[in-house]
This record gives C-alpha cells, structure tokens and sequence, in this order.
C-alpha cells in the first residue's frame, strides 16, 4: 500500500465492538471521505482501496450482535453501504453527493464527541 493512502484498519472486533454505533458510523465516515477525497481527484485506485477500508467496517458493524435485534438500525446501515458504493462507483441512482454524503457521516462524528 502507498504511504499516500492510509486506511483505519485493522480494526479487530474486541475493540470494534466497544464502540458506540456512533463512533462506528463516524470510523466509517473517515474511510468514505477518503474515497470521496480519491474519486474527486480521479484517483479511482486509491477510492476503491478507501472503499473497501470501510466496506470492511460497515461489514464489522453489521456483525456487532449489539445491533442484531435492531433491524431498522442494521436496514439503515446496509442502505448507508449501499448508498455509497452506487456514488463511488455505480449510477448514482439515489442521486448523492459527495457533500451529502460526508453530511451524513459527520452527524455521527459529532454525536459520538457529544457523548465523550
């Protein structure tokens, strides 16, 4: 890997798992800025490799047996993933932005700072 690009992984799930959904979200949320950061300067290799850092992550959370019982919350975040994988390299069928999508996630950051 390019010392260029860095990722938060590894993450492993003892400490994953202590995080709130927020700071979860929020980890995500880096990675996916990243990718955007890439995709915006037509970097598609490194976009991809921020991609999938958070595609990892988001893989990490659907498996937290903290959110197994909340299905609106897990349906919340397979869309998130979706959503942003369809931007990043899809059709864009939802119609995101790269700022709209950062939006989403920075919601996360600042709610898991409130709650320090």
């Amino acid at each position: 890997m390019s010392r260029m690009y860095q990722t938060n992984m590894p993450y492993n799930k003892e400490k994953w798992f202590q995080f709130s959904v927020m700071e979860q979200m929020g980890n995500i949320g880096s990675d996916v800025g990243r990718a955007i950061l890439w995709k915006n300067k037509r970097n598609l290799e490194y976009s991809r490799m921020a991609f999938e850092s958070a595609e990892e992550l988001f893989d990490l959370i659907l498996s937290d047996p903290r959110w197994l019982e909340m299905k609106g919350r897990l349906k919340e975040i397979r869309m998130a993933k979706n959503v942003v994988y369809d931007f990043l390299f899809g059709e864009n069928q939802y119609n995101e932005t790269g700022e709209k999508l950062m939006k989403y996630f920075d919601e996360f950051t600042l709610a898991a700072r409130k709650d320090k």
